[in-house]
């Protein structure tokens, strides 16, 4: 492993330790000025992350820390979602992670995504490929959709987004978390996820730079690739295999 791998580990340790003072289903929480829900969880963790993985020149973009624009002149750029699934750790459901990815010049290289209640740590980068609890893990080789195993946001689905798709061909698996998604798609867990709704660089660098770094491919709306923009909001996201992802694209489009 290398050394900013092991740096990455070794941060979302100390995550799942503090994650630990809490419990899910049990845990007040506050609106946001777009109306997401934070919990008190969400900023200690962004505050244990920021200490263990920030460097001298490194720059810093959270969804928990007031952005720095600084940032867009530093090459080595960590971008972290400290609680994403917030909504499904307030609810007790089993789908929320820790998501920290390092890019560099734009280009996610190393990513680490954890989630405490599965007991499941994923890490990668694209010299060293994709674990998971350590074992090596690639995207799933199907490649048509015709019972194809594809996550959606448990929101959309809830506001009735995907019905459109039902009888498409395809299981639609409600899911929370975008980048637990992208990392059990990253793992061969399921084999393929869209968004129907714009998602920020944070929810979304550890899992793309994972499916990336596990053999997969992934593609954002208007064929933005660059990471660490000024405004970090991507307008879609596909994710899934090679062969997968053109009939994914097509049946969302």
């Amino acid at each position: 492993m290398d050394a900013d791998l092991q740096r990455i580990e070794q941060a979302l340790l100390a995550a799942q330790e503090a994650a630990a003072r809490f419990t899910p289903g049990r845990i007040a929480s506050e609106k946001k000025g777009g109306g997401d829900p934070v919990t008190q969880a969400d900023l200690l963790l962004d505050k244990v992350l920021k200490e263990a993985l920030l460097g001298p020149s490194e720059g810093w973009l959270s969804e928990e820390t007031a952005d720095d624009l600084s940032r867009l002149g530093k090459k080595r750029v960590w971008i972290v979602d400290p609680l994403d699934g917030t909504r499904e750790f307030v609810e007790g459901i089993p789908e929320w992670c820790i998501s920290v990815a390092l890019v560099e010049e734009g280009c996610p290289t190393a990513a680490g995504i954890c989630n405490p209640a599965a007991g499941q740590i994923f890490l990668g980068s694209r010299s060293s490929g994709v674990t998971l609890n350590g074992r090596p893990v690639r995207v799933g080789g199907k490649a048509d959709l015709k019972g194809a195993r594809i996550l959606a946001s448990r929101s959309e689905v809830r506001r009735g987004e995907w019905k459109r798709f039902e009888g498409a061909g395809f299981e639609i698996v409600p899911m929370g978390s975008v980048a637990y998604k992208l990392a059990l798609v990253a793992a061969g867990l399921a084999d393929g996820m869209f968004t129907l709704v714009p998602k920020n660089e944070w929810d979304v660098a550890a899992g793309v730079c994972l499916v990336e770094a596990a053999g997969g491919r992934w593609e954002a709306a208007e064929s933005r690739r660059q990471f660490n923009q000024p405004n970090p909001l991507l307008k879609g996201l596909w994710a899934a295999n090679e062969r997968l992802l053109l009939p994914l694209k097509k049946i969302s489009g």
